[in-house]
């Protein structure tokens, strides 16, 4: 199987938002007010030139909110947030909490900055394959992943399950790990597929000693990840 060597990619954060804000944060209020006027002419031209005025500070920020990012993190389900890479058309979903970190040679990083074991992360090559069956079944992939390319050399790794699930007419490789290292071992759970010649990862896993604290949470990042289109 071919080494990883990905370019790292951040996803650009929007925060949520309710109702129109301006270039400083300062909320802009609109609301209709009658001067009085001893023609009914001029009062004519003050609103018609009050509407003018509100569709010129509205109508910018209508369309820079209109404009949907290649990549983005926003609030999902509750405890989650999601991460929507439009670019290379994957999604997936981590613990509120965790932060972006930049890892050279993976696509998205997320991790826990008390615990530095508890990540996730995804990395993408390039394949000439049409679907992962084309590699093989999915224990002798995951096998061959954990072994040579997800667990270091100087840590023994022991495969616990590698099952197949069939998403939208896509296919996908789940697969759990353990990888021992001399002070800790790491629990692990991954998902790989293929899609328009990308081999897709992501990998997400705590240390075993708070494994049965965050195992449904960690369940819940493989479980979302899917390929968007």
């Amino acid at each position: 199987m071919a080494s990883l060597k990905l370019s790292p990619s951040s996803p650009i954060s929007i925060p949520k938002s309710s109702g129109i804000v301006g270039r400083r944060g300062v909320s802009f209020l609109v609301r209709a007010e009658q001067s009085p006027s001893s023609s009914s002419d001029h009062q004519d031209k003050c609103q018609r030139r009050r509407v003018v005025v509100t569709l010129g500070v509205v109508a910018p920020w209508i369309s820079l909110l209109s404009k949907a990012p290649a990549s983005f993190a926003a609030e999902s389900k509750k405890g989650f947030m999601t991460v929507s890479d439009n670019k290379d058309a994957y999604a997936f979903v981590y613990p509120f909490g965790w932060q972006e970190v930049v890892i050279e040679g993976q696509d998205k990083v997320y991790k826990d900055v008390i615990e530095p074991l508890e990540s996730v992360s995804v990395n993408l090559i390039p394949t000439s394959k049409q679907t992962i069956k084309d590699f093989g079944p999915p224990k002798e992939i995951a096998e061959t992943l954990v072994k040579k390319v997800l667990a270091p050399p100087n840590q023994k790794s022991t495969l616990i399950d590698a099952s197949e699930q069939e998403v939208d007419g896509k296919t996908y490789y789940q697969f759990e790990f353990t990888a021992q290292a001399r002070n800790y071992t790491r629990h692990a759970l991954g998902v790989i597929t293929v899609f328009n010649g990308k081999f897709y990862t992501l990998t997400t896993g705590a240390n075993e000693r708070r494994w049965e604290k965050m195992k449904d949470r960690l369940h819940t990042v493989v479980d979302s990840f899917k390929i968007t289109v």
